[in-house]
């Protein structure tokens, strides 16, 4: 049933590739790329509102992109193939700069640059443990089968603590922004649906 990409997905995936490809040579130039395009909290909450959108296409290296983009392809087709490419993508945009947005207000004296797709990719993740709760999941590197509901718990769980150990140079909130603004929209659209 979804043996090949749904074009929303390998759309977002091909624009994050070359929007990296972009930024590895901005970065060796003087060109203050990264200063206008990524999540800065100060500069967003000051009106630059661009960046909560622009900052889902950076990565902090081909690690970062690799895992964000094979998450997304993973949980994403079945959503987009259940929901149409219109509606996921809504729901895709709307956890990415949610997930900015709860960062910002956390952090809005903060000028350290945020990157990367993690806090849509999030919600994705919790979107399809909602939608597919008793789906079975092998997680690396424990390879042992989980509920996808269980799951979105276990991640969820995970990020919570290493937010409250104050892992530096990861942005947690982000990635919980995203799971909670992902929640937050799903039952705001179950409601309007029935």
């Amino acid at each position: 049933m979804f043996r090949q990409t749904q074009s929303g997905i390998r759309n977002l995936i091909i624009a994050n590739v070359v929007v990296f490809f972009i930024q590895m040579v901005f970065l060796r130039s003087n060109i203050p790329f990264i200063y206008y395009f990524s999540l800065l909290p100060r500069q967003f909450m000051k009106g630059w509102v661009w960046q909560g959108v622009t900052y889902m296409f950076l990565h902090g290296g081909f690690w970062h992109l690799g895992i964000n983009m094979y998450i997304l392809w993973m949980f994403g087709r079945e959503l987009e193939y259940l929901w149409g490419t219109k509606e996921f993508y809504k729901y895709y945009f709307i956890c990415g700069v949610g997930a900015a947005f709860i960062y910002s207000i956390f952090n809005f004296q903060s000028m350290v640059p945020v990157v990367g797709a993690s806090g849509a990719v999030f919600g994705i993740l919790l979107a399809f443990g909602i939608t597919f709760p008793r789906r079975k999941l092998l997680i690396f590197p424990l390879f042992i089968p989980i509920e996808a509901r269980y799951a979105v718990l276990l991640f969820g769980g995970i990020e919570f603590l290493m937010l409250i150990a104050g892992g530096r140079g990861i942005a947690h909130l982000a990635h919980l922004g995203g799971l909670a603004v992902g929640y937050l929209y799903l039952r705001w659209r179950r409601r309007k649906l029935y």
